[in-house]
């Protein structure tokens, strides 16, 4: 039998919750410290002698309980960012609400300055601990390392983009061993061996010793079958998943419910209207608004470096194509020779963009100050204006050009139900480098699943980006 690989967790989770007490206690003793200096010092008359010595030491046990009881150190949920952020995010919410209450229940007198720094302190370096843990752990995941061993069982269109989509993905940590396929019992697919027929999932997955049978929507096992291997998988230590053919729905717009011991998922349709877009436009206008004030000594050094180059204008208007099809001109610092659409022609034949978009990796055009501006995306900065005045967000799909738009199939012109942003998904997964179809899903992806929390997520990431940018994705 294969040797496992899960054995990883146990010492990754030892290490986590030790990180994690270290930064509790760090968080919570010196929110005292801070507060009362190295003097003991009473809760007041209501509580007599007791210190806050003793109240730190509570709050701490009281932290890292709230965390187990978010299922912050589940061995699946570790190392997929939002979902564990969320629960360390979740459990730092509860321990201070229950304190809130029982201190009002109690009529016990906190120091309100004591509780607001412990409280902001701890969930801020909890959330960078486990941001610096994961990023450890995708490293050695990108490496080959660190992963879950998974076996995959259902017919050969749905194993195939479970392939896919698991490959888009090195950083959930699965490493698929091969497939069990309809009836086959070699070959390949996807560049993944085909290992037997589906009845042999269960022979296979121990041979293999894999960690996870992740079972398509459409497999031949049945109803019955599938719950006679969930039966023997009991003891194995293999977790079972069963991957729904709904693809690209986030778990939002997701609720499961049970009727009879039959899981139904409900989805819910995708809203473009309401408060919560009235809201990301406010935040769009005010953080665009603040970035310009900020930047303000980037943005001038930037336009005086492209007028300096060769004299020309500091920045390119073209018509892209905005919300439910409106036509506005979107600003970039130019980066290009003045006649440069007016060359655009003579350059198509070479073209090596993806579907209708036009991408030149060493494009003539492109001045000396502009393939730097290029690199970093500094030449994207003019777009704050288009924030501002309503026409972009900060995070949305990729703005298309009409002649782009005229080339859309059906299904591709529901980017155009959110406005253009100036980054997004595409941005931080590949840029240029992303293929056609894949820059349509992406977007279409965030049109449909769009939060506050997926924002925030994408511009951090693509500060990132920025600042370390993919020298093959920007050009």
């Amino acid at each position: 039998m294969a040797t496992r690989s899960r054995a990883y967790l146990t010492p990754y989770l030892r290490g986590l919750r030790l990180l994690d007490l270290l930064t509790v206690m760090l968080s919570v003793l010196g929110a005292q410290f801070l507060r009362f200096g190295s003097s003991s010092t009473s809760l007041g008359t209501h509580v007599g002698a007791l210190s806050y010595t003793a109240v730190s030491a509570a709050l701490i046990l009281g932290w890292m309980t709230a965390l187990h009881l978010q299922n912050a150190y589940d061995g699946r949920l570790v190392g997929h960012g939002v979902q564990e952020y969320r629960q360390v995010f979740h459990a730092s919410t509860w321990l201070f609400a229950a304190l809130a209450i029982t201190a009002f229940a109690l009529k016990l007198d906190f120091a309100r300055g004591y509780v607001i720094l412990a409280f902001p302190l701890g969930t801020l370096f909890l959330l960078a601990g486990r941001w610096s843990a994961r990023r450890w752990l995708v490293s050695r995941r990108r490496a080959g390392e660190l992963s879950d061993r998974v076996l995959l069982v259902g017919d050969r269109e749905h194993v195939a983009s479970l392939v896919v989509a698991l490959r888009r993905a090195p950083d959930a940590g699965y490493n698929v061993l091969g497939a069990c396929v309809d009836t086959a019992t070699s070959g390949w697919i996807e560049g993944v061996p085909i290992l037997g027929p589906e009845t042999d999932v269960l022979l296979k997955a121990v041979d293999l010793g894999a960690d996870v049978v992740a079972i398509s929507s459409s497999t031949g096992l049945g109803q019955t079958g599938l719950r006679r291997l969930g039966w023997a998988l009991e003891g194995t230590k293999i977790d079972l998943v069963v991957a729904p053919g709904i693809m690209d729905v986030a778990g939002p717009r997701v609720l499961t419910r049970p009727v009879q011991g039959l899981p139904l998922i409900h989805v819910e349709a995708p809203t473009f209207v309401g408060p919560a877009l009235v809201a990301k436009g406010l935040l769009d206008r005010v953080g665009a608004l603040i970035a310009m004030i900020v930047l303000s000594p980037v943005l001038v050094a930037v336009a005086i470096a492209v007028k300096l180059e060769d004299g020309g204008p500091v920045l390119f208007r073209q018509e892209r194509v905005g919300r439910d099809g409106n036509s506005f001109g979107m600003l970039k610092f130019r980066t290009m020779v003045v006649d440069a659409e007016a060359r655009l022609p003579q350059l198509l034949a070479a073209n090596e963009g993806a579907g209708p978009l036009f991408k030149l990796h060493r494009d003539p055009r492109v001045t000396k100050v502009g393939r730097a501006l290029r690199k970093y995306s500094l030449d994207e900065l003019a777009q704050l204006v288009n924030v501002l005045v309503g026409d972009m967000s900060l995070v949305g799909p990729r703005p298309p050009l009409p002649r782009e738009v005229a080339e859309y199939e059906a299904h591709v012109r529901r980017r155009l139900l959110v406005k253009p942003g100036m980054t997004g998904l595409w941005q931080i997964s590949g840029r240029s480098n992303l293929s056609w179809e894949e820059a349509v899903r992406l977007d279409l992806y965030y049109v449909e699943n769009w939060t506050p929390v997926l924002d925030l997520m994408i511009m951090w990431r693509t500060a990132q980006v920025v600042i370390q940018p993919d020298p093959h994705g920007a050009y």
